[in-house]
Parts: structure tokens; C-alpha cells; sequence
């Protein structure tokens, strides 16, 4: 998966945030795949019916890039957080919401790539569809953060 953010075809990040993105290796990976498999998150789509209170989405064809990253930022989780990405069995990583947030088109091809992500209590998830959807699944009382206007994403 390095090709996403050290090969300038696809996308170069920065040594200081490349530095902060956590690769899981295989029995990892695997681990978290089952994880969200065994959780049933994914049973109906896009999640388990009734796992959530709220589910809330964006078409990520319809928007820009920017709309998309202040609709992430809006879901109001700490930009410290780590959070977890699966994509498949073989391959998931460990990086800070904030980096997730500010290169997510890095890590989400729309169109190709089907991505779950969680946090260690499973109270949400994000489900990024391959047909240009996202889902944001949750169990706290879910307001969408309004600062949002004074947050450079870029």
C-alpha cells in the first residue's frame, strides 16, 4: 500500500506525516478484518441493522474534495484519535484522524475501494462504498460539528 503516499503518480505525502501513518503487518490486519467481521458491522448494508442510532451520508461523487473533508471533520472526533482502516484482510493501518481527514483521498479510491473504519470502542464507523458512498454509523448523540469553517483542511 505505500505506492498510495510515496509515489508521486498517486499521491507524496510529507516524512513527517508519512512517519505517522502505522502499518498493521498481516496476523494485524487479519485480526482487525476479523474483528469487524465477527461484530457482524457490515451484515446489512451499510451496517448491522439497529448496531447504530444514527448513520448519516455523503455521495462522494457529488461533491468536491473539500466538502468531503469538512463532512469527516463535522462527525467531531478528536483529530488525535487513531483510528483503524481495513480494506481487506491483508492490509490495514493505524494513522490520526487529522491525517485520515487531510489525505483521505489517498486513502479512499472512489469507485474501487471498499474501507471500514473504526476506534477501539466500536461506538461508530465509517464505511467508504465503493460506489461513491460514505456512511458514518455512530451510538452517541451524533451534532455535527459547526466550526468547521475555521479549519484549514489543506
Amino acid at each position: 500500500m505505500k505506492w498510495r503516499f510515496n509515489d508521486e503518480k498517486y499521491d507524496k505525502l510529507p516524512d513527517e506525516h508519512l512517519d505517522q501513518l502505522k502499518t498493521l503487518d498481516a496476523s494485524a490486519s487479519e485480526f482487525l478484518w476479523d474483528f469487524i467481521s465477527n461484530t457482524g458491522l457490515h451484515t446489512n448494508f451499510p451496517f448491522k441493522r439497529d448496531f447504530f442510532r444514527t448513520i448519516d451520508n455523503i455521495k462522494s461523487n457529488s461533491i468536491n474534495n473539500h466538502d468531503i473533508k469538512k463532512w469527516l471533520y463535522q462527525r467531531a472526533l478528536p483529530f488525535d484519535k487513531p483510528v483503524y482502516l481495513s480494506w481487506q484482510p491483508g492490509d490495514a493501518m493505524v494513522v490520526p484522524w487529522k491525517l485520515f481527514i487531510k489525505y483521505f483521498d489517498s486513502f479512499y479510491y472512489s469507485g474501487s475501494d471498499d474501507l471500514t473504519i473504526i476506534d477501539h470502542s466500536l461506538n461508530w464507523a465509517l464505511f467508504f462504498h465503493h460506489d461513491n458512498e460514505i456512511y458514518f454509523g455512530t451510538n452517541d448523540k451524533f451534532i455535527p460539528s459547526k466550526t468547521v469553517d475555521n479549519v484549514d483542511f489543506e
